[in-house]
């Protein structure tokens, strides 16, 4: 593992978002859903998220998670990617969301 400064960790924009709407997304590699997310004056995006083993569409509705802004959109199949959705693989390789346990307004940033 590479260290890294203050400073380059400074340049990712972590930040909080609320999740407004959940579709399926059938046309994905691996079974996903595409979000909607709310990051306050960061505006609304969407992304793709391979979460459909740990998480049902209406689970997933207002529920505060933390998201990458600042990547370059990309195209997943029919869809473009507005940022990135973190979580982390539990033993199966399923994703599990980083979230949030208190409320925080939406557009943090994590500090």
């Amino acid at each position: 593992m590479e260290p890294i400064t203050w400073h380059d960790f400074e340049k990712v924009e972590l930040r909080a978002g609320t999740i407004l709407e959940v579709a399926d997304f059938p046309e994905a590699r691996k079974p996903a859903y595409k979000v909607k997310v709310d990051f306050g004056e960061y505006g609304i995006r969407w992304s793709s998220a391979q979460i459909t083993k740990h998480y049902t569409k209406d689970e997933l509705l207002g529920r505060q998670i933390i998201g990458v802004i600042n990547f370059p959109k990309k195209q997943i199949a029919t869809f473009m990617s507005e940022f990135l959705v973190t979580g982390m693989a539990d033993e199966n390789g399923d994703i599990v969301l980083t979230t949030i346990d208190k409320p925080v307004p939406n557009g943090s940033k994590l500090i």
